[in-house]
């Protein structure tokens, strides 16, 4: 089952949200900086413990002062024109998230829209990676999937797609 909803990540009361972490995992802009706030001062603390993450690879932590369970981090690709691996990169966020989500028993899962942000990943192409990446693995795995999406922008580009 795949939802969309247009807002905060941070407010939502599911098994867990992704973030679209920096490799550091110790916090940043944009969904990552909004999480490590709304989750305290602890996950920063348990974050420091993780030695980092490399890209299209996923790390979980509690989600301390959040409404859900657990954080999942995964670092995205930055665009770079296309031509380095990015489409697999960006895919591989999704799919280590969500293996890491059945390996903890999570059964619902809130993703942001991974790399469109500061890392300039082209939102359409983005938003087709992401939707095709969650309605594969679930069609062989039962997960609750939303999509959580703060721009209008990105928000109208999942809505059609995810209507196709």
């Amino acid at each position: 089952m795949i939802q969309l909803i247009k807002g905060d990540i941070t407010q939502l009361k599911v098994d867990a949200i992704v973030n679209a972490a920096n490799s550091s995992l110790l916090g940043g802009g944009g969904v990552d900086g909004a999480i490590h706030r709304a989750a305290g001062a602890h996950l920063l603390e348990e974050c420091r413990t993780l030695n980092g993450c490399p890209t299209g690879k996923a790390k979980i932590t509690k989600g301390y002062n959040l409404p859900a369970k657990y954080v999942i981090h995964t670092v995205g690709p930055v665009w770079q024109g296309g031509n380095n691996n990015e489409a697999e990169l960006l895919a591989n966020c999704y799919l280590n998230s969500l293996r890491l989500a059945l390996k903890h028993n999570i059964r619902s899962i809130a993703f942001p829209n991974i790399s469109t942000g500061a890392y300039g990943y082209p939102k359409d192409q983005a938003a087709e990676i992401a939707i095709r990446s969650v309605q594969n693995f679930i069609s062989q795995n039962k997960l609750e999937i939303i999509f959580v999406i703060f721009d209008s922008e990105n928000f109208h580009l999942y809505e059609q797609k995810l209507r196709l």
